[in-house]
């Protein structure tokens, strides 16, 4: 039983070391490669954590071959644009100019029902309005709609604009974090002041709050805590 359990916690812990070593992306933005090595990752570990019989380092010998073949294929494409195309093909316009491009669609196996929800997903619902449609090699659309579509900014109203920088988290769940309030060069004492300010007594009763570069608070209480 012991053995099973420190098998499957080793090779838990060498997985993870792996997907770290590839980056933090979602599944579905992984590459080709990518995702490949995700699934023969999963599929070599399962085999010495259910088979006693099977030597543990014979089970890593292919996970760690797996993750060196990776990382020199990481390299050989930060290297080579001709490499990185053949590896992880090119992005492909899919509509330009409102007109979606046939060709590219089939060329890609991508369908009109696939290209409308991803445009949906974009907050796009008339094709006219788009520029550029392009499919990125992780499968998804990237959408630049057409300059008299776009949402209008303050620059365009030539109107001045306050940047309040990064917020970070002053307390979570209840815990306050002491580091972040030394971040933004703040204090227990105006913490306390601020809670105060907003009817609280105990910081437990606090879900969220967070303190940009300006100063500025966003507060959320817990519910039914008051």
């Amino acid at each position: 039983m012991i053995t099973a359990v420190m098998r499957t916690v080793i090779l838990y812990l060498l997985i993870i070391v792996g997907i770290r070593l590839m980056g933090k992306r979602q599944i579905g933005q992984l590459e080709p490669s990518e995702l490949v090595l995700s699934l023969l990752i999963a599929d070599l570990a399962a085999v010495p954590m259910q088979d006693f019989g099977i030597p543990l380092i014979m089970g890593m010998i292919p996970i760690l071959t797996l993750l060196c073949l990776s990382t020199i294929l990481s390299v050989l494409t930060v290297k080579s644009i001709r490499f990185r195309a053949l590896l992880c093909s090119r992005p492909s316009i899919v509509v330009q100019d409102g007109e979606i491009l046939i060709r590219e669609m089939v060329k890609n196996r991508f369908t009109v029902d696939e290209l409308m929800e991803e445009l949906r997903v974009a907050g796009i619902t008339d094709l006219s309005s788009v520029k550029y449609a392009v499919l990125e090699t992780t499968g998804r659309i990237s959408v630049v709609p057409k300059a008299e579509d776009r949402p209008v900014t303050l620059r365009d109203m030539d109107l001045p604009a306050k940047d309040t920088g990064m917020p970070v988290i002053v307390i979570s769940d209840g815990r306050v974090l002491s580091e972040n309030l030394i971040l933004r060069n703040l204090s227990m004492q105006w913490l306390r002041e601020e809670l105060l300010k907003r009817g609280v007594t105990d910081v437990r009763r606090v879900f969220l709050m967070t303190v940009n570069e300006t100063g500025g608070i966003y507060f959320v209480e817990k519910e039914g805590k008051g």
